[in-house]
């Protein structure tokens, strides 16, 4: 059945204009290689400024940013079945959450919407490190780009499951998954980069 899903989904192609001004429509778009760089190009900067600049053990460094790469699979659950999908019981909410997910739920094919834009994710990034350095210490540099790549690996999935066909080998199940989310139930199938925290929580399809 979810393999019959995901055949007969709909091909929405469209796109929707979000704001007035075409410079801050232009800039709400990016292409999903940009963001993912910069994630990785941050990732790769602070683990070298752990080696750098710290005591980090390889090991402790290796655990941290296997330990960073995890926590964002549950982070990722989290913001997406309880922000992204928020109760629109009021007119901010139901603004808020269509600006944060439901426009991409309408328009799911459109390539320019499927990650934040440029300076929204060096900001995030930035955000993190500041917060999490005065928590974690000089374990930050091991742990957040741990994270980061994480982020990286979900903007990576999340692009081909919405620009691809689903191919014919183990990742098929990503397809499926997120197929069924976006197209059968979208109140099931929170997981877009595994579907691990779907089983804990029961929110399989």
């Amino acid at each position: 059945m979810a393999e019959v899903a995901v055949k007969n989904m709909p091909r929405n192609k469209g796109s929707k204009k979000m704001f007035k001004s075409p410079l801050i429509e232009r800039l709400s778009r990016t292409h999903i290689s940009i963001p993912i760089t910069i994630f990785v190009l941050y990732a790769g900067g602070l683990i070298y400024w752990s080696i750098v600049n710290t005591s980090l053990s390889p090991m402790i460094t290796v655990t941290l940013f296997l330990t960073g790469l995890f926590v964002f699979t549950f982070v990722e659950y989290l913001m997406h079945r309880y922000l992204f999908h928020m109760e629109t019981y009021t007119k901010l909410r139901k603004k808020l959450q269509y600006a944060f997910h439901g426009v991409h739920h309408d328009y799911p094919r459109d390539k320019d919407r499927l990650a934040m834009p440029p300076p929204m994710s060096i900001t995030v990034a930035t955000v993190l490190l500041i917060l999490l350095r005065f928590v974690m210490g000089d374990f930050v540099f091991a742990f957040l780009p741990g994270f980061l790549m994480g982020y990286a690996a979900y903007l990576f999935v999340h692009y081909i499951v919405h620009a691809y066909q689903p191919p014919k080998n183990i990742f098929k199940t990503l397809w499926v998954h997120h197929g069924i989310h976006h197209y059968k139930n979208d109140e099931k199938a929170f997981g877009v980069s595994s579907p691990l925290w779907d089983y804990i929580f029961r929110t399989m399809p």
